[in-house]
């Protein structure tokens, strides 16, 4: 949200104030989220799951990220895509959602440089198991938004009564990939993810204070 709203500042983006709906359409779903999470009530079984997961001691920030950026991409973009330029109009919005992916990639970095130092023993992952890297990490943010976008193009083909149980699937698709985040399979590689564990940083506030320093 932050690098869109610089984007628009310098022109960026064919269209910035649609941009800025974006953005806004965007954080809301997660804000939304949070709120329902807050008064006991069930958000999206993805932001759910993801939610539960912080007040568990055993998943890495790693992992805790995925959860976050798996819902948040794999379904908000999609559903706030769709309610910012809804039917005809999602084509025009089409370059503009592919020039964040710049943006992002230019973070990409400085985040994973963060998280080695918060996390230094998550190197070893792939010396514990070759597979790790796909089982843990089996995420990309440049082919999530990609489904992101397919997901706001068939929104646009389904009638308003029936997208509900559409957003459902695109839910039900986040939870299985969020499932596997959380618990990958192989107790190899379960053991291995608590030996890294033993290394990283505790203090939550520090965590979030040293990744909002890299935006």
């Amino acid at each position: 949200t932050v690098q869109v709203r610089a984007g628009v500042d310098i022109d960026m983006f064919e269209e910035g104030r649609r941009m800025e709906r974006l953005a806004i359409n965007f954080a809301n779903r997660y804000l939304e989220a949070v709120d329902l999470y807050r008064a006991g009530k069930k958000p999206s079984g993805c932001w759910d799951l993801a939610f539960q997961a912080a007040d568990k001691w055993r998943p890495l920030i790693i992992q805790h990220l995925l959860l976050g950026i798996n819902a948040h991409i794999n379904l908000d973009l999609g559903i706030a895509a769709s309610q910012t330029a809804p039917g005809d109009d999602l084509e025009a919005l089409g370059e503009d959602f592919v020039a964040i992916n710049d943006l992002l990639a230019l973070q990409v970095a400085k985040v994973r440089a963060d998280i080695g130092e918060m996390s230094p023993w998550l190197g070893l992952l792939d010396r514990v198991d070759p597979t790790a890297g796909k089982a843990v990490i089996n995420f990309s943010i440049a082919r999530a938004r990609d489904q992101a976008w397919t997901s706001a193009e068939l929104l646009t083909c389904v009638a308003d009564e029936r997208k509900p149980q559409r957003i459902e699937v695109f839910d039900r698709n986040a939870m299985a990939l969020a499932r596997l985040v959380l618990d990958p399979p192989g107790w190899i590689l379960k053991f291995g993810l608590r030996v890294i564990r033993l290394r990283e940083m505790k203090n939550v506030r520090r965590v979030i204070e040293k990744l909002e320093a890299s935006s």
